[in-house]
């Protein structure tokens, strides 16, 4: 049965808050009927989660976090809206701005300059954790109870200890960034959203590429050269991913999560598994369940 074509990234339309030159919300409710979005927009975006585990997949990039995150997007940067994100947390705090939201020269200043290359760097996008994550989370939440002034200078501050931390990951290592680009991005588009819809079945080259309306060997030399990985590392990382997540939200055997993430051989899981996050399947559970009690038992 043909499965039916998915469409491309939406263009994310956002306007600054009334009085504001930049965009401050907190999300405390989520629709659990609502699909997640690929989307991009101009804008940089900054998304801080206090609590809980969830995906991320922006850009070519898919992984798994857990004990909340402190993302940092620039612009352009197709993501998904991490609808299971809030998993295990009540609210998260998005702050989105233009590049020049403060001026065209304003980061150009040798004083602000360190800010205007975390610009460059949130165009692979980034993870903080560590005590950036809790500094800079506690001052985002306290933005809510400060005046326009007062939002806009601690905003700035915010930035800067942001620019100035070690404590971060790029999440699209090796310098390959997917940003929006024409008919690539509807076609990378299209083979990502399939890819989330049947990564647990078996998805041949055939069949992808039949999506996509290419030859085999075509498909093979375009999503290399779009993502800096085969379609079979993707597939494969997606799956792990998925793992990750059934290890730390489900109470499943490890062989189950092996079959209800996509795999059909067990010792292959596990080699993999091992691979890329250097835990084996049981090791990762209990680091999960370490990170838990730690957070929640002893503060």
């Amino acid at each position: 049965m043909k499965r039916s074509v998915l469409s491309s990234p939406s263009l994310e339309k956002i306007e600054p808050n009334f009085g504001h030159s930049f965009t401050l919300r907190k999300i405390e409710e989520l629709n659990p009927n609502a699909q997640p979005l690929w989307h991009f927009h101009p804008e940089l975006e900054i998304v801080y989660i206090k609590h809980g585990s969830g995906k991320r997949h922006i850009g070519n990039h898919i992984s798994y976090y857990n004990g909340g995150d402190l993302i940092f997007l620039g612009p352009n940067l197709p993501h998904f809206g991490f609808t299971d994100r809030l998993s295990g947390n009540n609210a998260e705090i998005v702050v989105q701005m233009r590049e020049d939201f403060l001026g065209k020269e304003f980061f150009g200043l040798p004083e602000t300059q360190i800010i205007g290359q975390l610009f460059d760097k949130a165009r692979a996008g980034l993870s903080f954790y560590g005590t950036t994550r809790e500094e800079a989370g506690s001052m985002l939440e306290s933005l809510f109870y400060m005046n326009q002034f007062e939002k806009l200078t601690e905003f700035i501050r915010i930035l800067h200890i942001l620019a100035s931390s070690k404590e971060y990951t790029t999440l699209n290592a090796g310098g390959i960034s997917l940003v929006v680009s024409g008919s690539d991005t509807d076609r990378i588009d299209h083979i990502y959203k399939y890819v989330r819809e049947h990564f647990t079945e078996q998805i041949s080259l055939e069949e992808i590429a039949s999506e996509v309306s290419m030859t085999v060997p075509s498909f093979c030399r375009y999503f290399k050269k779009v993502t800096g990985k085969t379609f079979t590392e993707f597939v494969n990382e997606f799956k792990i991913v998925h793992a990750c997540k059934l290890l730390n939200e489900e109470r499943l055997t490890i062989s189950e999560v092996c079959f209800a993430s996509g795999f059909n051989n067990f010792s292959h899981f596990n080699r993999l598994f091992k691979e890329k996050t250097g835990y084996s399947p049981n090791k990762y559970r209990k680091s999960l369940e370490k990170v838990v009690y730690e957070e929640f038992y002893l503060g």
